[in-house]
């Protein structure tokens, strides 16, 4: 812009109020993995590998690389690399899914979705932290 025969800079955009995250999920992945590597669970470096590689793999397969589907390769990348390193396994993450869709269809609209101990089966309660620990039964 010149003003007076001076150029100035054009002041910046005003911070964009655009929510980061789209869904409060996105920011709970995105949260789980800093929070794993800062752990040591992970390295940072293995994190970059596994988004890499899961996003290489959507490519792969066609899918559209447009940013709309960017946290669910953040979440695939997040259960490969977990199961990886042994922190839980395929069927405990497949329990779990499916204890919050249970729950999802059972809340009423309007109400926020609670997991409790009703939507997971028995032999599963304990490990999650619902019922009593094995020291009390």
């Amino acid at each position: 812009m010149l003003t007076c025969g001076t150029t100035t800079l054009n002041t910046p955009d005003p911070i964009s109020t655009e929510p980061v995250f789209a869904e409060p999920w996105e920011a709970q992945a995105f949260a789980l993995a800093v929070r794993l590597s800062e752990q040591g669970y992970f390295t940072w470096k293995e994190w970059a590998a596994a988004l890499a590689a899961e996003l290489k793999a959507a490519k792969d397969r066609g899918e559209p690389d447009d940013g709309s589907h960017y946290y669910l390769h953040w979440l695939a990348a997040l259960e490969r690399l977990v199961t990886a390193k042994g922190l839980t396994d395929p069927e405990a993450m497949l329990t779990r899914k499916e204890a919050w869709a249970d729950a999802y269809r059972h809340t009423p609209h309007g109400k926020p979705v609670e997991l409790s101990a009703s939507h997971l089966p028995k032999d599963v309660k304990n490990l999650a932290g619902f019922g009593p620990s094995p020291e009390q039964q």
